[in-house]
């Protein structure tokens, strides 16, 4: 990762603490560099991770407090981001939470977007969609 502030979305933090997944390494590393996460990033982490990863809520608190001590304090989800991924899920046709994602990372300065869900190389006015695992 370059020096310019990064976003994670979901798929990073999952990645990084399922272990036996090719992606776990790269999320990891992405990860322990540090960077930002929103609101909406950990509430669908919390949802994957004991719904279909089985954490338990001791394992999962201790997977939060990690991503809070690597990321610090989570972009909200407020009016302004909502006000910003509905025009940006108009503009370029994407799906809500996908674009309150991208609204969430530029509302925070980032200019790099880690993600697998989105086009890798694709650009929103200043943020670039990076795929770590392609």
């Amino acid at each position: 990762m370059s020096a310019e502030r990064a976003f994670f979305d979901t798929n990073i933090l999952i990645y990084a603490f399922v272990n036996n997944d090719p992606r776990n390494m790269p999320a990891r590393r992405l990860l322990t560099l540090g960077g930002m996460v929103s609101v909406q990033v950990l509430n669908e982490f919390c949802a994957v991770a004991r719904r279909k990863l089985a954490f338990d809520w001791p394992r999962l608190e201790d997977s939060l407090k990690l991503v809070g001590e690597l990321c610090g304090t989570p972009a909200p989800l407020d009016q302004q981001t909502h006000d910003r991924a509905r025009a940006l899920a108009r503009q370029h046709n994407l799906h809500i939470y996908d674009a309150n994602i991208v609204a969430a990372a530029q509302l925070a300065g980032c200019a790099l977007l880690y993600t697998e869900d989105l086009q890798h190389g694709r650009h929103f006015d200043g943020l670039s969609v990076v795929n770590p695992f392609g």
